[in-house]
């Protein structure tokens, strides 16, 4: 038997779900889970569906799905699959290394393919591990020359997503345009407070009783794509920077983590500015 995930998303209308499990049925396909949501303001319609079934392709099953949904229906039928990242960093190692981990122990759901770094630092780290990394300085260089460097080294791998694991450079527009619903950054913020530099020092000034941290999709509003997890943690008077940085970096590993997870396997959808993430 082979495991397929289906996800769809539509106007919404009387008789989807119906439509949908008739023709799943109809080609032999067991649903093992179906998850719905409605956005009833945009009457948009979204579904993700895990199921079982015998097939050698599947143009046939999406094109009786297409049949059977409306016009602006977007069907993606995704066979088991391992996702390929590449990830970027710059001196921070503690996403980098929770990501490494996971990579090598064959938990992470998806395989690192390359480390971009624009600081040497995260070098020996990297290739301990077995994962080559490249070395881009921004230093002395127009944005387009050092984005257009990276963009050569990642378009020799055939990734999936770019992962920004405390990769803290502004990405260009036409950057962001390329690689368009790929990148996934971490924010050491629960957004939108304190956007952009210094988040933490942003909130000490302030003297917020909570910080967190925000894993999002990367668009070319700075820190304001469709949010995929957050999390926070308390904090108090005797927190200075330093004590902040050090709590937030805990909350930055597994927000980003989770993050991760849940689109490796499939669970999350952008509608606009915002995600339906089914967990």
């Amino acid at each position: 038997m082979n495991e397929l995930t289906i996800l769809i998303s539509c106007t919404d209308q009387v008789g989807l779900v119906t439509n949908i499990t008739r023709v799943l049925a109809t080609h032999q396909f067991n649903i093992i889970a179906m998850r719905e949501f409605v956005d009833e303001p945009n009457k948009a319609f979204f579904t993700r569906i895990a199921c079982t079934g015998v097939f050698e392709e599947t143009d046939e099953l999406k094109e009786k799905l297409l049949e059977n949904l409306p016009n602006d229906a977007k069907v993606n039928l995704i066979t088991k699959k391992e996702k390929q990242i590449v990830v970027l960093v710059t001196r921070e190692y503690h996403c980098l290394a929770e990501i490494l981990i996971k990579n090598q122990f064959k938990t992470l759901g998806a395989n690192v393919m390359a480390v971009i770094g624009n600081y040497e630092e995260l070098r020996g780290f990297t290739e301990k591990l077995g994962i080559p990394y490249f070395y881009v300085s921004h230093v002395d260089k127009e944005k387009s020359q050092f984005e257009d460097k990276i963009k050569e080294i990642i378009n020799q791998f055939d990734a999936d997503y770019l992962v920004l694991a405390k990769f803290m450079r502004i990405l260009s527009a036409d950057f962001v345009k390329d690689y368009a619903g790929k990148i996934v950054n971490i924010h050491h913020s629960f957004l939108p407070a304190f956007i952009g530099a210094n988040p933490y020092r942003q909130a000490f000034e302030r003297g917020v009783k909570i910080i967190g941290a925000t894993a999002h999709f990367v668009t070319n509003n700075l820190d304001e794509g469709p949010i995929i997890t957050q999390h926070t943690t308390h904090v108090d008077h005797n927190f200075g920077v330093k004590e902040m940085v050090r709590a937030g970096k805990e909350i930055e590993k597994k927000v980003l983590l989770e993050a991760l997870e849940l689109i490796f396997e499939d669970r999350v959808f952008v509608n606009g500015n915002k995600t339906i993430v089914f967990k």
